[in-house]
C-alpha cells in the first residue's frame, strides 16, 4: 500500500559516516538547575506519546542570551526511523559549531490509525514550544536552524513554511526531502490515491482541500519561508531530482535566498565522500550565516 512513498526510508547512516561519533554517557534531566558546563540529555519527553523525545546537547559556557540551536530530524518514509540514525551527524556539529546547541528528535510514526499529516508537523511544533518554554532552564536561546533528511527534509520544510508563525526558524537544511507529492513520479503508482489517504488526516484539512499539494512545501512557499540550502541527487529513484527543480523554481520567484546542489547518484547512499564533505560545508555556511552566535 505504501509503494512508492515507503521508498523514503533513509538510509544514509553510512554515508553520514565520514563526520566521526563519539559516545558519551547518557543522563537524564533531573534537575532544574543546569550548569553551563557542557552537558547532554536523552530521550526527554515533549509530548505524551513515547516516540514524542529528544535528546538535547547544550555546549560549555551557553547564555539564554545567545546560544541558537540546532534540530536534526530523521528520515523514514515517515512511518519509520529514529533519531539514533542521525547521531553521526551531532559530534561534527559540535566540533564545527562549539557553540550551539543540538537538539535531536523523535516524532510520532504514521500508522493506519495515526496519519503522518498533519501530526508530525505539529509534533516539531511541539519541539519548538517545549525548547522554548525551557529555554532559561536550559540556558538557550530559541532560535533554530533545522537539518532534515528525506521525510524529516519534508517535515522541517513543512514546519518552517507553514508553522513557524512566530519566525524562530532562521535556515532549513534540505538533504533528498519530497517536495511536491503531486509530481509524476509518484502519482503514476496504481495506489497513488490510497498512500495518500493512509498519510494525511483529511479531517483536518477543509473537503475541499488538494492533499497532496497542502502537504507539500513547493506548494506552500512564500515570502516567510527561511533560507533554503538544498541537496538532491540526479539519479535518485525515490526523491526524484524534479521535486528539487521545482522548490528552487518556487523558491526563486518568491526571492527566497536559497542554493540548489546536484550530484551525481541517488538517494545519498552513493554519493561521494567528497559530496558529503560539500554538504557538510555548505550547511556551515548556513549555520554560520543563519543562525550566529552573537
Amino acid at each position: 500500500m505504501l509503494r512508492p512513498f515507503q521508498l523514503l526510508a533513509f538510509f544514509l547512516i553510512s554515508s553520514f559516516g565520514l563526520f566521526s561519533c563519539t559516545s558519551e554517557d547518557e543522563t537524564s534531566l533531573t534537575d532544574s538547575d543546569i550548569s553551563t558546563d557542557a552537558e547532554s540529555f536523552f530521550d526527554l519527553s515533549y509530548g505524551s506519546h513515547p516516540q514524542q523525545t529528544y535528546d538535547i546537547y547544550l555546549p560549555a559556557g551557553r547564555s539564554s542570551l545567545s546560544t541558537k540551536v540546532i534540530v536534526l530530524v530523521h528520515g523514514g518514509a515517515w512511518v519509520s526511523g529514529d533519531k539514533s540514525e542521525m547521531n553521526n551527524i551531532v559530534d561534527f556539529l559540535q566540533q564545527d559549531h562549539p557553540d550551539h546547541a543540538i537538539v535531536n528528535i523523535n516524532y510520532v510514526l504514521a500508522t493506519q490509525n495515526t496519519p503522518a499529516f498533519p501530526n508530525q508537523f505539529a509534533d516539531l511544533e511541539a519541539v519548538v514550544n517545549t525548547l522554548t518554554s525551557e529555554a532559561e532552564q536550559f540556558q538557550i536561546l530559541p532560535i533554530f536552524g533545522f537539518i532534515g533528511v528525506s521525510a524529516g527534509a519534508h517535515l522541517s520544510m513543512m514546519y518552517d513554511y507553514v508553522y513557524d508563525i512566530d519566525d524562530q526558524v532562521k535556515f532549513v537544511a534540505n538533504i533528498v526531502g519530497p517536495t511536491d507529492l503531486t509530481d509524476p513520479f509518484y502519482t503514476a503508482d496504481p495506489d497513488y490515491e490510497a498512500t495518500i489517504a493512509f498519510y494525511v488526516d483529511e479531517t483536518q484539512y477543509p473537503n475541499t482541500t488538494n492533499y497532496a499539494q497542502a502537504v507539500s512545501p513547493a506548494y506552500n512557499v512564500s515570502f516567510a519561508c527561511s533560507p533554503t540550502v538544498m541537496f538532491y541527487g540526479n539519479q535518485d529513484m525515490t526523491v526524484p531530482l524534479s521535486n528539487g527543480e521545482l522548490l528552487d523554481q518556487r523558491l526563486s520567484e518568491e526571492m527566497i535566498t536559497h542554493s540548489f546542489t546536484i550530484y551525481d547518484g541517488g538517494h545519498g547512499d552513493d554519493w561521494s565522500e567528497t559530496d558529503w564533505n560539500n554538504v557538510a560545508l555548505q550547511i556551515g555556511e548556513y549555520i554560520n550565516s543563519y543562525l550566529i552566535i552573537e
